[in-house]
């Protein structure tokens, strides 16, 4: 795939962000950025990413198989992930998981035969307090039970974008990758959500006031000592 004239712009841009001779710290944005055009990183998006950076297509193939943030097939505009791990699990996450996987006709990382919905268990989404929890395009949904998970499904399926319990409005999974690559929601300030932390995030920082419990106080300046002078 020869890669579009915005792609390329950008990567440039994506590239001059890091001070020179360390280039190759740019792959992991460029990695979004070929994915915000193919839907996924392809065989094309790996030589790319190997071309530009002057190091090889083995190098960069090691990265996007390393983080599941890459995706290395086709890909749907929803990416529908279900956390599976045992907080979610037991909570409801299995059974919202196969009620979907029953419903879309697909399994684990599988997308629907019109291409719109993919499908995934997460292993954590980092939201124990919100348990059971789904994301779309990693902007969550807290709560869900199997019931709204199908909901939620099917107002994608009819074209509607379902507002998140927490997060900005829904783009597609190109539209979100090219923010990852670190460049800014061109849909204007509408879509931005600003709200205070939910009940289940205070209520650690709440017990903590109650009992009088505080992390001791740090200087951030403070040097990282070397092995040597911290045995001494």
């Amino acid at each position: 795939m020869v890669f579009s004239e915005v792609t390329r712009e950008r990567a440039q841009q994506i590239i001059a962000r890091y001070p020179e001779g360390r280039s190759r710290s740019a792959l992991l944005p460029l990695l979004h950025l070929v994915q915000s055009e193919e839907g996924y990183v392809s065989p094309d998006g790996v030589a790319f990413c190997a071309e530009i950076l002057g190091i090889t297509k083995a190098q960069v193939g090691a990265v996007a198989t390393f983080y599941t943030m890459y995706k290395r097939k086709p890909t749907g505009d929803w990416l529908v992930s279900v956390c599976t791990n045992t907080m979610c699990g037991v909570l409801g996450g299995d059974k919202a998981y196969q009620a979907l996987s029953e419903y879309l006709g697909v399994g684990h990382d599988e997308t629907t035969a019109d291409g719109k919905i993919t499908l995934e268990h997460a292993e954590c989404l980092a939201a124990c307090d919100y348990a059971p929890v789904m994301t779309v395009n990693y902007e969550f949904f807290d709560q869900v039970t199997d019931e709204t998970a199908l909901s939620l499904v099917k107002q994608l399926q009819n074209g509607d974008r379902p507002q998140p319990t927490r997060g900005t409005r829904l783009c597609t999974l190109k539209e979100m990758a090219v923010q990852l690559a670190g460049f800014a929601d061109d849909r204007g300030d509408d879509v931005i959500a600003d709200g205070p932390a939910g009940e289940p995030t205070l209520s650690g920082n709440r017990l903590a006031e109650r009992f009088g419990i505080a992390v001791p106080g740090f200087d951030p300046e403070t040097p990282i000592a070397k092995k040597d002078e911290a045995k001494s």
